[in-house]
């Protein structure tokens, strides 16, 4: 029989290294409220609410799952402390250690029941063999070769309570690392102890699952606005902001439009946080001063209204010009059909998941609100709607998915109130809450990017997230 040895030498070491190293770092791991070598410096994971994740718009499934987008921390945040890196090879040793216990314990387990077992046979033989050593065997030769061989396997006996003593201590390491691992792992979250390549490897496949997620999602019926989420309060009373709801997810350039007439500067923010602190900007001088608010930034052009007519324009930022212009024929200008806070805003462009549209009024429609549907390269109506609702009613109107809601107001206590599918030429009229926060609404559009809605609201630049009950698509669709 083979009776394994037990090296727990190494073992021993490894753990004792881990606590030599947690004896040395734990006193720096005070928490949140603790000191740092004598000092008052308070430890902060996370310092300011741009180092931390931040979910910024979201969506429900039918199922009630929410749909998420979340912006992860800045890279300067990671830490490249080498404890971090000290953790992390610990956290790895200990790991090894306890998946080869768990070989080991499994092994010893089988072992030890053989154990046991040859344990009582050798005791009651030699018994036996005692009891019947006073008796006279007719076979005296054979007796004494038993004897003889009893006496061989009797050293075995210490080494058998020996081996039986080890495996207890098997079981005491096993539990001690552990509980150790859990102790590293706590470690581990206090410290944030990853490198940066490993955090941003994990990024990029959330990244890559959130967007899979959202092309998912098909397009869905509005069925409820947040409360609004004052990004910055600048400029005049009316006035317009957007992103360009073409670009890729890594474009967040932000542009900005004070005031509602003869207006022609347009201001570039690199991005989002920038627009917020108001830097890093560039400006655009516009060929022709704009009327009212209702411009977008589509694929890489402003599309905008022409000040005193009812002419629109597309003007490419990069070339820094005019790549076309053409007259809305009948449409309204000049305050003749505007929304209900007036401004000029006789003519309103929108994007939506399904492109380009205009929503104006025309004479020939007595006044009603009109939808069509543009050709974002020529400027061409493609196809135009007669929704029935009279356009001075209207406080602003957006568009989702090929359907246009309009609000009944521009001042506190307005609500989306009106709603017109243009894939059936059908309406319906909503009763959807809308918090007016500043009581001024001067422009509301959506961003089929984002899935939000952008109001500029007395002075404050504002965003809405919105609830769409959503067509899931499966992959044999």
């Amino acid at each position: 029989m083979t009776v394994p040895l037990l090296k727990i030498g190494a073992v021993l070491s490894t753990m004792a290294m881990v606590t030599n190293w947690m004896s040395q770092t734990l006193p720096s791991l005070v928490g949140l409220n603790g000191t740092r070598g004598g000092t008052s410096e308070k430890i902060t994971l996370f310092p300011s609410p741009e180092d931390g994740w931040q979910i910024y718009t979201s969506a429900q499934a039918p199922d009630g799952k929410c749909i998420c987008t979340v912006v992860a921390p800045a890279q300067t945040t990671c830490s490249r402390d080498p404890r971090s890196r000290q953790l992390r090879q610990l956290m790895e040793k200990v790991q090894n250690i306890s998946q080869s216990m768990e070989v080991l314990d499994l092994r010893t387990f089988r072992d030890l029941q053989y154990v046991r077992n040859t344990e009582t046979l050798m005791k009651v033989l030699d018994t036996k063999l005692r009891a019947t050593d006073s008796q006279r065997s007719s076979n005296a030769k054979s007796f004494q070769e038993l004897k003889d061989k009893m006496k061989q396997l009797l050293p075995l006996i210490p080494v058998l309570d020996q081996y039986k003593s080890d495996t207890k201590m098997i079981v005491q390491l096993k539990e001690e690392v552990r509980n150790l691992s859990n102790v590293l792992l706590l470690i581990q979250e206090e410290m944030g102890a990853y490198d940066y390549e490993e955090l941003q490897q994990r990024v990029m496949i959330l990244e890559a699952r959130l967007h899979a997620c959202m092309q998912k999602l098909g397009c869905g019926k509005l069925t409820g606005v947040s409360n609004p989420i004052t990004i910055r309060a600048s400029g005049s009373r009316f006035g317009s902001w957007m992103t360009d709801t073409m670009a890729p997810s890594a474009d967040n350039r932000v542009w900005y439009m004070d005031g509602y007439y003869k207006g022609r500067r347009v201001l570039e923010y690199r991005s989002l946080n920038d627009f917020i602190k108001g830097q890093n900007f560039v400006q655009h001088l516009l060929p022709h001063p704009w009327a009212g608010t209702g411009h977008v930034v589509y694929n890489g052009s402003l599309y905008y209204n022409k000040y005193q007519s009812n002419i629109v324009v597309k003007y490419h930022f990069r070339s820094r010009s005019v790549s076309v212009q053409r007259s809305l024929n009948n449409a309204g200008y000049n305050n003749t059909f505007p929304y209900s806070w007036g401004g000029f805003s006789d003519i309103d462009f929108m994007v939506d998941e399904n492109g380009l549209w205009a929503v104006y009024t025309t004479n020939q429609n007595a006044g009603n609100i009109v939808v069509s549907k543009i050709d974002p390269i020529t400027l061409e109506i493609l196809q135009t709607w007669d929704t029935g609702y009279p356009k001075r009613s209207a406080g602003e109107s957006f568009m989702i998915c090929g359907t246009l809601y309009v609000t009944n107001s521009h001042l506190a206590g307005a609500k989306i109130y009106f709603a017109y599918y243009t894939n059936s030429s059908t309406y319906e009229y909503t009763d959807i809450p809308f918090h007016n926060q500043y009581s001024h609404i001067s422009m509301l559009d959506y961003n089929p990017r984002e899935r939000v809605l952008y109001t500029w609201n007395n002075g404050h630049q504002v965003l809405y997230n919105v609830t769409l009950f959503h067509v899931i698509k499966t992959s044999g669709e």
